[in-house]
């Protein structure tokens, strides 16, 4: 590693340099300045973007040259205090980072040390040495979302909206109804629960009214965490509020109420579906946050094992036929069903969806919402979809006898119908379609694959660290992999800056997926659920949930808890 330095930064032509050590032609460097000089973008940014140089070549390059250190913040143990001695808004304008202070002075990554200007700005703000090193940008912007989170922000200001609401004997109604009052503290209370749940990528937010406090908290990950607690007071108030950003009725605190609104977040625009609830102790608030620009993944991107991707896109690629993602409610199943639609998506192809609610926009793609309230069900909206000429159908979910017949035979008759079910595998499915009325013909003509699925959190590789597993754990091992598990190196995290202390950084997802052969459509036939688990298990390739969690946990990627989290409770993998 260079020695750190706490010279000014210099000034250097970066395409020169980049040429004269042959990491980019000449070529590409005319091609870069041209296009830097149409967009305005650093030169860096537009080598990177087009394909010329990779961000982690372009830093060692830099670092070499200026003599100061590469720092990996993945891998780097900073230290929040010291982060946070550089305020936010220059942390973000200047893309930088405080990451060690000592009696030299105050060590600071930056993504472009030979910005002068920066430099010169922030040794007048920070008012002592400074030394330089060089970080990549993604990490640099994720390690900022991470430490400067509004949680000090949050408590001032529940603070504050009660203090409103007693010391000056404020009405909650007008307080909350106006909409003139952008001031207000309910709204900027909202506002920075709206921006901190958005920085951590939170997936809810839970308003929860208790005995003697109001409990807010996030949902990152699959797993609920604190994010403050408040004065009871103030509940009635942001319960309001959001009823009427979401346009519910108000007046009603008796019975359950669903609504939407949009919320702009820093530039972007965030989908909110509310839910309130009637409780012991006032009105619970949950808001599912989706955002619409955030693109859909790829399927190469959700987890398949090579021979079931291959596989699953054969499937889908049929002109007709149905295809079923089964799993419990945040498995995932909407993701690789747009995941799916998204790789199908041709202007030679129709598509349409009926959905509750429509999760994403897809550019292209005729999405329909159902409205219960004006009986625009599912089963109706998907008789009129098939006037509509579709080749490809997807149907949210298969809640009752009418949908899924209706939805079966239209794949019995040109069309390619996605759709959920909630069942706890995959050879349960079509078990459990019989049960809902539909005859064993129809299932067997009509449906092509089951697609059963979890997600399981991933250890965080910043502090990840070998594992000795218990007796009932290596019982679980040895029962499904038939391996010894003293031969297998588990890990777990040990919790760090990174991850929040939790061991876990991000989720991925598990498959279990069965096709329709042969021997599953006679076995249909029969009606008889223990002639179907026979043939399913039987069928070549067909890996059910647990021991495709297992291969996770012993490859490093989760851990043994998380794999008897998600599969718990399964008939043919139950854990006594």
């Amino acid at each position: 590693m260079a020695t750190v330095t706490a010279a000014r930064p210099k000034k250097i032509r970066l395409g020169d340099l980049l040429v004269s050590q042959k990491a980019i032609s000449e070529e590409q460097l005319k091609h870069a300045l041209a296009e830097q000089r149409k967009s305005g973008r650093k030169l860096g940014r537009v080598l990177i973007e087009n394909g010329y140089i990779t961000e982690d070549q372009l830093l060692e390059v830099l670092s070499r040259q200026l003599n100061i250190p590469h720092i990996d913040l993945k891998r780097y143990q900073y230290k929040p205090e010291i982060v946070r001695l550089i305020p936010e808004t220059h942390a973000r304008r200047f893309r930088v980072i405080a990451l060690k202070e000592d009696s030299s002075g105050l060590l600071i990554g930056m993504t472009d040390p030979t910005d002068i200007f920066a430099y010169d700005e922030l040794s007048r703000v920070l008012r002592r040495p400074l030394q330089l090193a060089i970080v990549n940008e993604s990490e640099l912007l994720k390690t900022i979302d991470r430490v400067y989170r509004k949680t000090e922000e949050i408590s001032g200001l529940a603070t504050e909206l009660e203090q409103a609401l007693t010391a000056y004997d404020i009405d909650i109604g007008q307080l909350a109804e106006d909409e003139t009052l952008t001031d207000a503290p309910v709204v900027k209370l909202l506002q920075s629960l709206f921006e901190d749940a958005t920085q951590i990528n939170a997936s809810d937010i839970h308003i929860e009214p208790d005995e003697n406090e109001l409990r807010i908290r996030f949902r990152l990950d699959g797993v609920l965490r604190v994010q403050t607690t408040a004065d009871m007071r103030i509940a009635s108030a942001l319960v309001l509020r959001l009823k009427l950003m979401a346009g519910l009725d108000i007046s009603e605190k008796r019975l359950p109420q669903d609504g939407r609104c949009n919320v702009r977040v820093r530039n972007t625009t965030i989908d909110v579906r509310l839910s309130t609830m009637p409780t012991q102790y006032g009105e619970s608030a949950v808001m599912r946050l989706l955002n619409p620009t955030a693109g859909v993944l790829n399927l190469d991107q959700l987890g398949f094992k090579t021979e079931d991707l291959n596989r699953f896109r054969n499937l889908i690629q049929a002109p007709f036929g149905m295809v079923l993602v089964t799993g419990p409610t945040g498995s995932g199943k909407t993701t690789t069903l747009y995941s799916a639609l998204n790789e199908l998506n041709r202007t030679t192809t129709k598509i349409i969806t009926v959905e509750d609610p429509v999760e994403y926009r897809l550019h292209g793609i005729n999405q329909v919402q159902v409205n219960p309230r004006i009986e625009l069900t599912f089963s109706r909206v998907l008789r009129s979809i098939l006037r509509q000429d579709p080749d490809i159908v997807l149907v949210g979910e298969m809640r009752d006898h009418e949908t899924a017949e209706i939805g079966l035979r239209a794949s019995m008759t040109g069309h390619l119908v996605f759709s959920t079910l909630h069942t706890n595998d995959a050879i349960s499915t079509a078990i459990r379609l019989i049960d809902m009325g539909i005859e064993p013909y129809m299932i067997a003509a009509a449906l092509r694959c089951i697609l059963s699925q979890r997600l399981v959190r991933k250890i965080c590789e910043n502090c990840a660290e070998t594992h000795l597993l218990d007796a009932r754990m290596k019982a679980i091992v040895q029962n499904e992999l038939g391996k010894d598990p003293e031969d297998i190196q588990f890990r777990h995290g040990t919790g760090c800056t990174h991850c929040n202390n939790t061991g876990y950084q991000g989720r991925i997802a598990l498959f279990e997926m069965l096709y329709m052969d042969d021997a599953l459509v006679t076995a249909l036939h029969s009606s008889d659920p223990m002639v179907f688990a026979e043939a399913a298990r039987a069928q070549e390739g067909y890996q059910p949930l647990r021991r495709s969690a297992i291969e996770l946990a012993a490859a490093g990627v989760t851990t043994m808890d998380q794999v008897v989290r998600a599969t718990y409770g399964m008939e043919d993998n139950r854990i006594d």
